[in-house]
């Protein structure tokens, strides 16, 4: 059985496209006995008291437990939407699937396909905010970046319809 197991990267910045993305990959894609890493990139500017030690490598593997806990998010600079992160614990306990976390600092197009890379990820599932054709010029679509440069497999979700994120 430990042939079938696989590490599925999560694409997170608890905006609705990315919760989608989870609950999508919770409903369709994870098996019992999977791994779930939950990828966090913040802006270079982020400020976190030890990012220079992790910069170049992100930080350690967070099993879910220690990362729902408020000193480790301030630690990180990090945000969590609760609903998540409970979705997630509850896959975790109902299928034994591992969840951790992640967080890296810099391009998110960039360091998400390099997370890809590093973990050994078999997939890799990221929300799409769905930016127009004006925006995603000026701001490019992480998500298509991705999927061009990804060296696994990658699915998209589509946010909410009507999501501002």
């Amino acid at each position: 059985m430990a042939a079938d197991k696989r590490t599925i990267g999560l694409g997170m910045d608890y905006s609705p496209s990315s919760k989608a993305a989870a609950k999508w990959a919770v409903d369709n894609l994870v098996k019992a006995g999977d791994r779930i890493i939950l990828i966090h990139v913040l802006p270079k500017r982020a400020d976190a008291s030890h990012k220079e030690l992790w910069k170049s490598t992100g930080s350690p593997l967070i099993p879910l437990l220690e990362f729902m806990e408020m000193n480790v998010q301030a630690r990180y600079g990090i945000n969590p939407d609760r609903e998540v992160l409970e979705i997630l614990q509850d896959e975790s306990k109902s299928k034994e699937v591992e969840v951790l976390a992640k967080v890296y600092w810099g391009d998110a197009r960039e360091k998400l396909c390099e997370a890809v890379d590093d973990l050994k990820l078999n997939t890799f599932v990221l929300g799409c905010r769905g930016l127009g054709p004006l925006k995603r010029t000026l701001l490019g679509s992480v998500s298509n970046y991705v999927v061009n440069n990804a060296s696994c497999p990658v699915t998209v979700v589509r946010g909410p319809t009507g999501s501002n994120a």
